[in-house]
């Protein structure tokens, strides 16, 4: 509490006590700023007469402009508003605010703290001075904030050696995110394309999970973290090449983990990748593939290449999409952010993958 706060209420109490000085009849005074009450009225009364105009416009602006022609200094147009809203003349709705999801709120296992989650992005084009473009694939855990940044070429050949790298180290993670790009998820003009990450991660028993860049809040972890090393690493030092970038990154991420251990020590455990584990790009995919979509018009859902019609009472709206290979199947679950425990199966539809050899080695 601020000394000046006290300040006023000791003199209010005129030496006496606070508790024991009796308030109740001492009334708030009027704001030195406030628009005195003739003006209220008179606000009032243009407010009527201007709905009643040919026109028609009767809001803040023009009820601001009818003042400017009868007075030399009207109040503002906010302070108008202000006198409005404690009048009650405001026929607007306001926007009703309600609060954001939990992190993770789309996948059950992970919103409950079952299951780690690690995001991976890519950082596109950085230029260094006098050097090359480069790009920068980041990694971050949605409840451990276990990080990481490597300079590399925007590739499956360069991204795979990463990803490995850090669940050698880190463990791995019930889940695995990325955005639609096609060196994560695979080409897009072909059906039934499962890229090598996602082949990797069903190997590892990592469920990997396709979210669209666009949709609010799915892709917060990762983007924050992203516009965090850009401020606090690429804005600050000035290199001239890789090797360097590389080298004040690793510093940084580092620092990073240090600062952050708290975090990693209560996330979810993360299961200890096998020893011996040797990834084999022809094998058939096992396991799940998640595809976060939203529906069209008609209720139908893309992934994969194909359209699926999911429902049409579900029009346009967001859905998670469950790719059973074991099954032969596809599950489709409703997701609604203003309810986020509730996720209901709208559909399950039968889904046979055709084998097809992988592109690509390991």
């Amino acid at each position: 509490m601020p000394v000046s706060t006290v300040a006023f209420w000791v003199a209010r109490a005129q030496g006496h006590r606070l508790d024991r000085v009796d308030f109740s009849d001492e009334k708030p005074g009027r704001a030195w700023n406030r628009i005195c009450p003739e003006v209220e009225q008179r606000i009032a009364e243009l407010r009527i007469d201007l709905g009643k105009s040919v026109l028609g416009e009767y809001g803040a602006k023009a009820i601001y402009t009818a003042l400017k022609a009868e007075m030399e200094h009207p109040p503002s147009e906010a302070a108008i508003n202000r006198a409005l809203a404690r009048l009650g003349l405001q026929d607007g709705v306001r926007r009703t605010r309600r609060p954001a999801p939990p992190k993770g709120w789309y996948l059950p296992d992970v919103v409950s703290g079952r299951a780690e989650l690690d995001c991976f992005d890519f950082i596109e084009d950085l230029k260094i001075a006098g050097g090359p473009l480069v790009d920068l694939l980041t990694a971050k855990s949605l409840h451990g904030a276990l990080t990481d940044a490597w300079v590399i070429d925007r590739s499956t050949d360069a991204t795979l050696p990463c990803l490995r790298a850090r669940w050698r180290r880190d463990g791995l993670p019930g889940y695995a995110q990325f955005d639609n790009d096609n060196v994560f998820q695979g080409a897009h003009h072909h059906a039934h394309v499962v890229g090598r990450v996602s082949r990797l991660c069903l190997q590892l028993g990592v469920t990997p999970v396709f979210v669209p860049p666009l949709e609010h809040g799915m892709q917060n972890a990762i983007e924050g973290f992203n516009a965090l090393w850009q401020a606090k690493v690429w804005q600050r030092y000035r290199v001239t090449n890789v090797k360097d970038l590389q080298a004040i990154s690793d510093r940084y991420i580092a620092a990073h983990r240090i600062r952050t251990e708290a975090m990693a020590a209560a996330a979810p455990a993360r299961r200890a990748m096998p020893s011996d584990f040797e990834f084999n790009a022809q094998r058939a995919p096992r396991g799940q593939v998640i595809f976060i979509r939203r529906t069209d018009e008609t209720g139908h859902a893309h992934l994969l290449g194909l359209r699926f019609a999911v429902s049409r009472t579900w029009p346009h709206r967001l859905v998670r999409c469950e790719v059973d290979f074991d099954h032969h199947c596809i599950r489709f679950f409703a997701l609604r952010r203003r309810e986020p425990s509730e996720q209901p199966l709208l559909a399950t539809l039968p889904y046979h993958w055709p084998s097809k050899p992988s592109k690509g080695a390991a």
